[in-house]
């Protein structure tokens, strides 16, 4: 939805492909100000789930002030001859390219991994975003959920330029003042005994199989190299070889095999064939989104998750809840699983950690 108005009226064993079953409006000034005033009065501003598929593959772009302003820092900075496509490009970059120009220099340079809407997105705050032209959006994706607290939130921007001029990075190497402060919160928040921090939600994805694998040789007994992991079809949760091994998209598998072993596909939302699978003694876990995303929003039938936590406990069996985008209120609750008051063995989380700042993940 946009106002076409200016910014200044106004975001199985692998192969388990094979054979698988698939189961702005302008308004009025006044109302503008009291719905400004509202917003500031809120620490989070969660925008609702939204059923609108977008085209797959929409990201948002750095500000094009960016690609502006760092040239001329070059420029103060060194001295010296440079390139004279290096200096073409820097002239060309002092002024406000057009969003046809935006589009041809992205698609020149880099990798052609997505297939972005022909919108140059140039800021963003609360529920909106507007583009070069001046066009403001509602934001109904918001990122693929990871700025369910509003675009550049203040108290996230806030903490993040506090931190940021103060001290970047110590590595694990060391203490820090700030990581055990964060684990004892994020511990408690959401009711479990450890956290570990990751970057992204698909390093999330893998470590939580990888805590699934080591606990099936050491705890459960499973013989060493036989732990499976059961996903259901439909499933995403990122595009590393761990991730693709478990896809049942084409468009995310094909032409990157071999594949890993000891993944096994079940049908999403079917409680008979996941009960099946779970009865094999070398199954390790169950990782499941408890709503689907990149498969079309994908709600599943009432008393889904409360029936899952009783077969993996039935029968010695992680349950795996990836809540990278449903996570963080996205769904109304703090945990999409919180709907039935279930209680997974792994919780991953991403995205909205950072409110869309900062590459951030955990496992619980």
């Amino acid at each position: 939805v946009s106002s076409q108005q200016p910014e200044s009226q106004a975001e199985a064993h692998h192969n388990p492909h094979r054979n698988q079953p698939s189961a702005s409006s302008t308004g009025q000034h006044s109302y503008h100000s009291r719905f400004k005033s509202v917003l500031s009065s809120l620490d989070f501003f969660l925008v609702p789930l939204c059923s609108i598929q977008p085209q797959k593959g929409m990201i948002l772009h750095l500000s094009r002030n960016l690609s502006r302003v760092a040239p001329v820092l070059s420029r103060s900075v060194h001295s010296g001859t440079r390139p004279a496509s290096t200096a073409a490009s820097n002239l060309k970059s002092d002024r406000q390219l057009t969003s046809e120009e935006i589009y041809k220099r992205e698609d020149k340079y880099g990798a052609h991994n997505y297939h972005p809407l022909p919108v140059a997105l140039e800021r963003g705050k609360g529920i909106y975003v507007w583009d070069v032209d001046g066009n403001r959006y509602y934001d109904f994706l918001s990122a693929y959920s990871a700025v369910n607290q509003g675009h550049c939130h203040p108290k996230i921007i806030a903490a993040l330029n506090a931190q940021a001029s103060k001290l970047t990075l110590t590595s694990r190497a060391f203490y820090n003042n700030v990581l055990g402060a964060y684990e004892e919160y994020v511990t408690g928040l959401f009711g479990y005994d450890k956290v570990l921090p990751m970057n992204t939600g698909v390093e999330g994805g893998e470590t939580a199989c990888k805590l699934a694998r080591k606990w099936a040789y050491n705890v459960k007994g499973v013989p060493k190299n036989q732990a499976k992991i059961v996903f259901a079809d439909g499933n995403f949760w990122g595009r590393t070889m761990a991730a693709i091994s478990s896809s049942t998209d084409p468009s995310s598998y094909e032409g990157f095999g071999p594949f890993m072993p000891g993944f096994e596909i079940i049908p999403y939302n079917n409680i008979p064939e996941l009960e099946k699978a779970l009865q094999d003694p070398n199954v390790a876990a169950f990782m499941v989104e408890p709503i689907q995303g990149e498969a079309g929003v994908v709600v599943p039938d009432k008393g889904y998750l409360t029936t899952v936590r009783e077969l993996c406990t039935k029968y010695n069996v992680l349950w795996i809840d990836d809540e990278v985008q449903t996570g963080l209120a996205r769904t109304g609750r703090r945990l999409a699983v919180d709907h039935e008051e279930a209680r997974p063995d792994i919780v991953v989380l991403g995205k909205a950690l950072s409110g869309g700042v900062y590459p951030v993940s955990a496992v619980l």
